[in-house]
């Protein structure tokens, strides 16, 4: 959308980031985080990468790490996911927020957790596959870069991009929906500027080809990218 207001990345702060947000604050979004993913599909691009790896593959058990797990309904989905299809799973969420890995464990999520900056996770450190959902457009471009790079090295069958597609219609729909059904004071306020902080199919080709990966990039209904690679051996 060349000249129009988001033509490019916002870097404007979302209150999620803040570290000094508090465990009440932190579980009330994450819950009603959750109620959105539900009511926008969220989780349906994940699951149809996850199918489309076991049917290229043939696994019949993975390690699955989530990065920015939040508070786990990713894991949560994933989880059903795998008893729907007979597929053993090891679940492992990472998140660097402790409130939202207590609101995480709080809800019952399945699995092991690592309460860390991605970053620092040990460099033998492998996963069958890696996710994440809603979290890249927290990074500003060169930590993205990396981000890339750093699945490409620690995923042995495949990694897969969850996230929102910059575009005016999600933007004005989420600053309409947000506020008529009376979410959370975290999410009213984050909600438009995740989707500023997002990305077109251009910014993706742009950070791919800085990291030297060479994913497959799909738009999902509605508004979200799916950008993934799987590996076959």
């Amino acid at each position: 959308m060349p000249g129009g207001w988001l033509a490019t990345r916002s870097a404007g702060p979302e209150w999620m980031d803040d570290a000094a947000q508090g465990e009440p604050a932190f579980h009330s979004a994450l819950r009603d985080l959750e109620f959105l993913n539900r009511i926008s599909f969220g989780y349906r691009p994940t699951l149809r990468f996850l199918d489309a790896l076991v049917a290229r593959t043939g696994a019949t058990s993975l390690s699955v790490l989530d990065v920015g797990a939040g508070g786990g309904d990713m894991l949560r989905r994933v989880a059903r996911w795998g008893v729907e299809r007979g597929i053993t799973l090891e679940l492992t969420g990472l998140d660097r927020s402790p409130s939202a890995v207590t609101s995480a464990r709080r809800a019952g999520t399945p699995g092991d957790w690592i309460t860390a900056d991605l970053f620092d996770l040990p460099a033998e450190a492998r996963f069958d596959v890696i996710l994440s959902a809603l979290f890249t457009h927290h990074l500003p471009d060169p930590d993205l870069v990396r981000f890339l790079r750093w699945m490409e090295r620690h995923a042995r069958r495949g990694w897969m991009i969850n996230d929102l597609h910059r575009h005016a219609i999600p933007w004005c729909g989420l600053w309409v929906g947000t506020r008529a059904m009376r979410l959370d004071p975290m999410v009213v306020h984050d909600s438009t500027i995740s989707v500023a902080r997002a990305f077109t199919r251009a910014d993706w080709r742009r950070l791919s080809a800085e990291a030297g990966v060479a994913p497959r990039i799909a738009w999902q209904f509605p508004f979200r990218w799916s950008v993934s690679r799987i590996i076959v051996p």
